[in-house]
């Protein structure tokens, strides 16, 4: 499902804390979806699937299984007499008091006199706390605004935000008040994001900021940092120069991601190339190389068909030449690299090509 440009449940905590991120997030090319954000976007699918009647799939594997049944398990424990009404994967939205600005709640619903906002979080890297979670009362706010969901919100005097992620449920029970108190930050910080002057701060919201790399505040950073004589500093200055290089590891990370993405999609970076990773042999037939093979060396030394260089190993021991045309140095993809490194650029094709050619099978 869509989510707003402006702000969002995952945005939310940095909008609020760096006003000026929106303006520059806005200036780095989209980074693609990684493996895990897609695994989690399927996983959550399965969630709203299963809990609207479908049977459960099959096709999924035991670890993801096991989080599938967990969070399962979990509704059992945060409603265990069947009484909470709910619905999954429902857009939220603020209409027109925050044009705009909308989500996708994982599952709302109520119980007696409280209302609930859960969020399923099925990756395995930070754990997320529930109290005072931004993305879980940007949901509520949005919640509370959406006619849609009048029923969950209307009269409460509780609001449990709570976060499932496997292996463990985490619970905050807050008041209204406490959500419209946000709010009004909420509102003051999207509109400050849209003033020239909109203030940049680094902090721990940075972790994920896919405006890193041209982030004025950690660029100023790294002046500081290449300006330090690391033998001067004191066990202070250390102890400090130490938290700034956790940021800059990240930072300099996500500038060469950067950079290597704009490359990969044919655009310049003054300087750069890319180039074929260290290449790898690899056996153009596994099957083809094991009748090749046999009969060259006995043939209980290739019962279980090796790496190339471990063959060779037996051939050698044999003193038998390895039959040409076997084997395939095929490199893993590309890298970074400067202009002056000796080896040829790549020719690149485009990830949307590149995509379409990898899902040809190759006879």
């Amino acid at each position: 499902m869509a989510h707003s440009t402006i702000v969002g449940g995952s945005s939310a905590k940095r909008l609020i804390a760096c006003p000026g991120s929106r303006q520059l997030i806005d200036k780095v090319p989209p980074r693609p979806a990684g493996r895990h954000a897609e695994e989690g976007t399927m996983l959550h699918d399965v969630m709203h699937r299963v809990l609207s009647g479908e049977p459960f799939p099959e096709d999924l594997t035991d670890e993801q299984e096991d989080k599938i049944r967990f969070a399962l398990a979990a509704l059992d424990e945060i409603d265990p007499n069947k009484e909470m009404e709910f619905v999954t994967e429902t857009r939220v939205h603020f209409g027109g008091f925050l044009a705009g600005v909308f989500g996708s709640a994982d599952l709302a619903g109520r119980i007696r006199n409280r209302a609930i906002m859960l969020d399923w979080k099925f990756g395995d890297g930070v754990q997320v706390e529930a109290e005072e979670n931004e993305q879980g009362m940007f949901y509520t706010a949005a919640g509370m605004r959406t006619p849609e969901l009048r029923w969950a919100f209307e009269n409460v005097t509780e609001i449990e935000i709570i976060i499932v992620q496997p292996p463990f449920i985490r619970r905050w029970v807050t008041t209204p008040g406490r959500i419209k108190a946000f709010e009004r930050t909420l509102v003051n910080a999207v509109e400050l994001s849209f003033r020239p002057d909109a203030p940049i701060n680094h902090g721990s919201h940075c972790r994920f900021c896919p405006a890193k790399p041209i982030c004025p505040a950690l660029t100023g950073e790294v002046d500081r940092a290449l300006a330090a004589k690391v033998k001067a500093l004191d066990t202070q200055q250390l102890a400090d120069a130490l938290a700034m290089a956790d940021k800059l590891e990240g930072w300099i990370k996500d500038v060469r991601a950067l950079a290597q993405d704009l490359l990969d999609k044919g655009a310049p970076v003054p300087g750069y190339k890319l180039v074929p990773k260290r290449p790898t042999r690899q056996w153009v037939n596994e099957l083809k190389a094991l009748e090749a093979l046999e009969g060259l060396v006995p043939s209980e030394e290739l019962i279980e068909m090796r790496s190339p260089a471990q063959v060779e190993k037996v051939l050698k021991k044999h003193k038998v030449t390895m039959p040409e045309g076997l084997i395939v140095a095929v490199s893993s993809g590309n890298t970074l690299a400067p202009e002056s490194d000796p080896r040829p650029a790549v020719l690149t094709i485009g990830n949307d090509i590149r995509r379409a050619f990898s899902k040809l099978e190759v006879k």
